[in-house]
């Protein structure tokens, strides 16, 4: 359905003030539940807006709510604002002030673009039939800042009927946007496991239980719960992050501990190694003479996007995009915690190329050297206001 105004045009008229917010969010990234600067932005920038505006939702989260002029449904925008512990290593005018933060995962991009559209939008209130609600979310990196949100009522007053977010992607050029229905990000747990054993002397391990070589057995093991557990064609990942113990070269500790995440697909999957990862810990160190004691935490559901809502948003931005800017994502095994949105309220979550065409290799996320071509700002906007717009007009 065609709009009565050009929202790339709007978008590229406003992207100066967006690439401004976004670099000084850049400037000073901040911590899960520690983006109190970032949303006192936020939340002056919705003020500005003449929003109804609610802080510390979940935590730091703030909400704007924009009503239209007229009745009808409501439709939820979210970014998620915090960062990361990693020490950038970029050279630009922008680059992190706060030693070992950085915003290395696009947040401070997403920050940006929603509150492009929310400018957009409220500009055109009076052509607007019910209300958008912006969701700026802490603590998306592990700490699970949107159901946090849920819990605090994002969801409700008024209720929700449909959920758009959007997401970088380091590996597509500025241009493309990728998008798939049904299950699109994995589910995330992870695990604690100390292992309890008998230190001593090195020159004398037959004195000892050794929790290390426990430890590494350990390690190994778990691979085969994959491997040798789950049907070849389900997806699933055990990582083992950590393995430490011991501060000495010629000391046996008493105690080593792994720590890792499981990923999957398949909630009865998921149940299996969640089962399995203790029983398996616990049998090895028990043969070994040792003892486990195992901390398995549930984290993030499988991000499953509406099949409707993912029709709506492929429509929406072939019409604004071109038909051949839309691709198929591939499933990741990336956990993602809108999923948590995603199991209330039927929606759809893209990815947004962010790749300069003159860069020679992609900067991944999650890394100290990522950057993204500010370009791709005004292509966001455009893409979430689209897709909110035809959604309220569908």
């Amino acid at each position: 359905m065609p709009l009565p105004f050009d929202p790339r045009e709007a978008a590229e008229e406003i992207a100066p003030g967006v690439v401004a917010d976004r670099r000084a969010i850049h400037q000073q990234p901040e911590l899960g539940y520690a983006e109190t600067r970032t949303a006192a932005l936020v939340a002056a920038r919705l003020r500005q807006l003449g929003l109804e505006v609610k802080t510390g939702v979940g935590g730091t989260g703030v909400v704007g709510l924009l009503r239209g002029s007229r009745p009808g449904r409501t439709v939820l925008l979210r970014a998620d604002m915090d960062a990361l512990p990693i020490q950038e290593e970029n050279d630009t005018p922008y680059v992190s002030a706060n030693p070992g933060i950085m915003h290395a995962c696009g947040h401070d991009a997403h920050t940006a673009i929603l509150l492009g559209a929310a400018r957009i939008l409220s500009e055109r209130r009076p052509t607007i039939s019910g209300a958008v609600k912006f969701m700026f979310q802490p603590a998306e990196e592990g700490g699970a800042g949107a159901l946090r949100m849920i819990e605090d009522g994002v969801l409700e007053e008024p209720p929700v009927d449909a959920a758009f977010a959007l997401h970088v992607d380091a590996e597509r050029y500025v241009g493309q946007v990728s998008i798939r229905p049904g299950p699109s990000n994995a589910s995330s747990d992870r695990f604690t496991i100390v292992i309890n054993g008998k230190g001593g002397h090195a020159a004398a391990p037959h004195r000892t239980v050794d929790p290390i070589v426990i430890g590494a057995q350990t390690v190994v093991a778990l691979q085969s719960l994959v491997s040798r557990e789950v049907s070849p064609i389900e997806p699933a990942v055990i990582t083992v992050g950590s393995l430490t113990g011991g501060t000495a070269f010629n000391v046996i500790p008493d105690r080593a501990t792994i720590k890792g995440t499981v990923r999957a697909y398949n909630e009865s999957v998921r149940s299996h190694l969640q089962q399995r990862v203790g029983e398996l810990a616990r049998g090895i160190a028990e043969a070994m003479r040792a003892s486990a004691d195992v901390d398995y935490r549930v984290g993030y559901p499988v991000l499953r996007n509406d099949p409707q809502k993912v029709a709506l948003v492929r429509d929406a931005l072939s019409a604004l995009l071109g038909p051949r800017a839309i691709t198929d994502r591939s499933p990741t095994m990336g956990a993602e915690d809108f999923a948590f949105v995603l199991e209330r309220v039927p929606g759809a979550f893209l990815y947004l190329g962010v790749r300069d065409r003159g860069w020679a290799a992609p900067r991944p996320v999650h890394t100290a050297t990522f950057d993204l071509d500010e370009t791709a700002l005004p292509i966001g906007i455009a893409a979430l206001t689209t897709t909110a717009l035809h959604f309220l007009q569908s």
